[in-house]
Parts: C-alpha cells; sequence; structure tokens
C-alpha cells in the first residue's frame, strides 16, 4: 500500500498542547521503542570491558613492533578483531536504534596483503570507535542501569514488601511500608521516563557508528554522485522512449483521423471540378460533401492539437484546463485546484498530462460512478491526487498506461504513488517538483486560481 494524503491541521481554536487521538499511538511507538534503546545503553556497559581489553591488545602490538616486528602477532588479529566490531556495532545500532550505517569502502584487492590488513582505514576507525564506546559505555550504561534497575525494584515494592522481615523495608528516613508509597509511584514515573531519556542518549551511540564506521563524506559524495549520475542515465532513455512513443502516437493520430479527411476532400473537390460544367447539381452535392469533409477536418486537428498540447493550459493553467478536461469525461469529475502561482510550463503539462490519462483509465476500467482530482501544494512540490471509488485492484506493474505515466514523471524527478485495494476505489497520488515559472504569467502576481469546484 502506498501514499495517501497528509492529516489535516488542527483548527486554530484548538488548544497548542492538545494530544489528538492519532498522535496517542505514535507516542506509545516511541516509548515501547525506547526500551531498546535502553537495552543499547545496557549492552553499552556490558560490552565496555572486552572493547578496553581489545585496545589494551592493540596498544601491546604498537609498543611491541619495534622489537623486531614481533608485535605483528598481536596488532594484525587485534586490527581483525577491531574491524569484526565494527560490523557487530552497525548491526547493534540497526537492531536497536533503527538506523542502517553502510560500511566504508573496501581496499583495493589488487594491494599487497599487508598493506590490506595493516593500512586498511576502516580497522583503524572501527578502534578508534571502540574506544570512545568503552568509555561511553562505562559511564553512561552505569547510569542507565542503576536507574533502570531501581525504577523497576521501587515500581514492584506493593509484590515483595511482605516478603521482607517484618513487612518492613530498611530505608534511610523510615523502615513503614506506607511511607515508601511514594517512592512506588516515583519508580514508575522512572520507567514511563527513562526510555524517552534513553531515546535522546542513544543518538550519541548513532552520532559515532556514522562516524566512524559509516563511509567517509568524500566516499559518500562520491557515492551519491554516482548514484545520481545512473538515475540520470535512466530517467533520460526512459524520456527519449516517452518522447518517441508520443511520436508514434501523434503520427498515427494524423494519419488515422486528418489525412483520410483530408485526402476524401481532395478527391470529392476533384469530382466536383470535372462536373463543374457538365453536372452542376452533382458538384454542387460534392462541394457541400467537401465543405462538411473540411470542417470534420478541422475538428479533428484541434483535437490532435489539444492532445500534443492544449491552448487552455497556455492560457489560462491547470484550473481551467483540469475542467475543461473533466466536463468531457463520461465519469462524473470533481476538480479542486489550490495553486497561489503558476508552476513551470513543464510541470503544469505533466501534471495535466498525468490527470488526462488517470482519467482515461477511470473511464476504461475502474467502473467508478465518480472522480475527485486534487491538486495542491505542499512541502515537497506541487501534489496531485486523483481518486475514484471504482472496483480498485490496479497493479502498477501492469499496463503501459502507468509506465507512461513513470516515464513522464522520471524526467522531472517525480514520483506516482497508488493505492488501489480490490473493491475500494483507487487513490493515484503524483508528487512534482515546485519549479518557479519563467514566464511573466507564472509571476506571483498572476494568481492561477481560488478554491473552486467543478463538476
Amino acid at each position: 500500500m502506498l501514499t495517501v494524503g497528509p492529516v489535516s491541521p488542527p483548527l486554530p481554536s484548538a488548544p497548542a498542547l492538545t494530544l489528538s487521538p492519532s498522535r496517542i499511538p505514535m507516542l506509545v511507538r516511541t516509548w515501547l521503542w525506547g526500551w531498546a534503546a535502553v537495552v543499547q545503553l545496557v549492552l553499552d556497559l556490558l560490552l565496555a570491558i572486552p572493547y578496553l581489553v581489545l585496545l589494551l591488545m592493540m596498544i601491546i602490538g604498537l609498543m611491541s613492533l619495534p622489537a623486531a616486528g614481533a608485535g605483528i602477532v598481536i596488532l594484525v588479529p587485534s586490527l581483525v578483531a577491531a574491524a569484526f566490531v565494527g560490523m557487530v556495532e552497525r548491526a547493534r545500532v540497526e537492531a536497536f536504534v533503527g538506523v542502517h550505517i553502510p560500511p566504508g569502502n573496501r581496499p583495493d584487492p589488487a594491494a599487497p596483503l599487508w598493506r590490506r590488513l595493516l593500512l586498511d582505514p576502516r580497522p583503524w576507525r572501527a578502534t578508534a570507535h571502540l574506544t570512545l564506546m568503552a568509555f561511553w559505555g562505562l559511564i553512561v550504561g552505569t547510569v542507565m542501569t542503576v536507574l533502570t534497575s531501581l525504577s523497576l525494584a521501587l515500581s514492584a515494592l506493593p509484590f515483595y514488601h511482605t516478603a521482607m522481615p517484618g513487612s518492613k523495608i530498611a530505608l534511610p528516613f523510615d523502615r513503614s511500608f506506607t511511607a515508601s508509597l511514594p517512592l512506588t509511584f516515583l519508580g514508575i514515573g522512572g520507567l514511563l521516563v527513562l526510555p524517552l531519556v534513553a531515546r535522546g542518549l542513544v543518538g550519541v551511540d548513532l552520532a559515532l557508528a556514522r562516524w566512524f564506521l559509516g563511509p567517509r563524506d568524500d566516499q559518500r559524495r562520491v557515492a551519491e554522485l554516482t548514484e545520481r549520475v545512473e538515475t540520470l542515465r535512466q530517467t533520460r532513455e526512459m524520456t527519449v522512449d516517452s518522447v518517441e512513443l508520443e511520436r508514434r502516437r501523434i503520427e498515427r493520430d494524423l494519419h488515422d483521423g486528418p489525412q483520410q479527411r483530408l485526402v476524401a476532400l481532395a478527391m470529392d473537390l476533384g469530382m466536383a471540378q470535372q462536373k463543374l460544367d457538365d453536372d452542376p447539381e452533382s458538384a454542387r452535392q460534392l462541394l457541400a460533401k467537401a465543405h462538411t469533409a473540411a470542417k470534420e477536418a478541422i475538428v479533428e486537428m484541434r483535437q490532435v492539437a489539444r492532445g500534443i498540447h492544449p491552448p487552455v493550459l497556455t492560457d489560462r493553467g491547470l484550473d481551467a484546463a483540469l475542467s475543461a478536461l473533466a466536463a468531457r469525461s463520461p465519469v462524473p469529475v470533481t476538480v479542486r485546484v489550490e495553486l497561489a502561482t503558476r508552476p513551470s510550463p513543464t510541470i503544469e503539462s505533466i501534471a495535466y498530462f498525468c490527470v488526462s490519462e488517470a482519467l482515461t483509465n477511470v473511464a476504461k476500467h475502474a467502473e467508478a460512478r465518480s472522480v475527485t482530482v486534487d491538486v495542491s501544494r505542499g512541502a515537497e512540490g506541487i501534489r496531485v491526487r486523483v481518486a475514484d471509488n471504482g472496483r480498485g485492484g490496479v497493479d502498477p506493474a501492469r499496463g503501459t498506461g502507468l509506465s507512461g505515466l513513470r516515464q513522464r514523471l522520471a524526467a522531472v524527478d517525480g514520483t506516482l504513488t497508488i493505492d488501489s485495494p480490490p473493491g475500494a476505489g483507487t487513490r493515484l497520488q503524483i508528487t512534482l517538483p515546485d519549479r518557479a515559472a519563467s514566464d511573466p504569467r507564472a509571476s506571483g502576481t498572476v494568481p492561477v486560481t481560488t478554491p473552486r469546484s467543478q463538476t
């Protein structure tokens, strides 16, 4: 299942601190995930001693290097163990913090073995990481372990106080259980607060893992640029394919429609010219037929031109163009466009043709009774939503229409998400980058629309 619309903002009169019912489950999930952070911090304490032992072995190996290289016997296994510790730490962060950290770049496999063993930066960076984690774990792990144990012990007082001698608990200020009831509530409060505090403290583990165990900034930048180049190559190919398909469609439309009309028109005019002197009545009928064919050719040429780029989109923007599109749809369509300023002509054109393709699919396959088209501007860009109440069950992997939409959107870094459960209609959301138009008609002084509905 894919993206649906965002939650509407609260009314201005609502109190700022009011928790809506939709936020309560999120707070509960945050609290539950906080216990994973508590486990992460407690494990920091448990792993601190082995990490310090490994650090000590590495120091001994380094100090023993001048002694005829005897320290190699200790240093190389220590570096291998440090690299393994780095893998364990990345897996631990992903398991308990929920963040995947990619490994650093591997050394050149063609390099000599001694160079890969001793000069590979990953084990040395892992050594720096485990050194900091050892001292961090000793401090914060001890504090978190003590506070968690104390909170558990205090919150469970009502269940075990009778097992104490005389049902009394040795406290510094009082021995009666009644006086310790506030401590029970304090323990419960600690259990509620500690997971949230742990989620903040575990950010240090995440930051250290990213700095020392993840790829360096230059490596990450190279990887991002490589991925971007590959994406641009793919989108360029898809754009070329989309343009080629569009060219073939226009050629086919011209051949099947206006071209045949014009050929018939030329033949009727030629026959009328031959009969003009001998049979004026037949010539008059042929001229009338040619006149009708000429008007039909003009209509078909307008339809082909509208399929290439409708003039109303250029002149009046998305609101008018989508309203005209809805008026021609066999399924009732409600259009709502909320854009303070016009986007660029390219974004307008892609949004129009995406809606046109979506409405065509609804008319052909959805068996819907109504369709809603909503265009708005959000933080991520121009949002276009098309929702119908048809039979649903759309498979994005099948059908050339959706593939064409994805190709159009990929050319401008747009996204397409589809939610189409069987029997529950189809909701299609398109996100386009909000690029400002370069012509004066798209400036901030020319509003596109006011919120409206067109049925």
